[in-house]
């Protein structure tokens, strides 16, 4: 399945030239992720009251392209793969289009103190059903 996320571009997303700071392409594709994990049924606070949370363990970024103030791009979020304890996320955000920065991104499930354990088994079947 694949997951549409708008972006507007706005000015504190920029550097001096008026381009996305590199940085801010992490947010946006983190800003997806997080939409995508709420419209599966996974409430994040609710994991939180469990001691457990999401932790992005690795990201493999490619800039593309570059977008400036005022643009407006979609990322879309597809979800790779879930294991026991892990989740790999392909990203991609698009101006006009075209492809200007893409991620592959591994997730995992960490307890507050740090440890990764396995995902529930209610969050890996919700995710699961992403892969479909």
């Amino acid at each position: 399945m694949k997951h549409k996320f708008p972006i507007r571009v706005y000015y504190e997303d920029t550097d001096l030239a008026g381009i996305v700071y590199y940085a801010n392409y992490l947010k946006f594709i983190e800003r997806a992720r997080s939409t995508l994990v709420l419209e599966a049924g996974i409430d994040q606070v609710s994991m939180r009251d469990q001691e457990l949370v999401f932790a992005v363990k690795k990201v493999e970024a490619n800039y593309i392209g570059s977008a400036k103030l005022n643009d407006d791009l979609s990322v879309e979020t597809i979800l790779s793969g879930v294991t026991g304890a892990k989740i790999v996320f392909t990203q991609n955000v698009y101006r006009d289009g075209h492809a200007i920065f893409s991620a592959l991104v591994t997730v995992v499930c960490i307890t507050i103190s740090g440890k990764i354990v396995r995902f529930p088994a209610d969050i890996r079947a919700k995710l699961n059903e992403l892969v479909k």
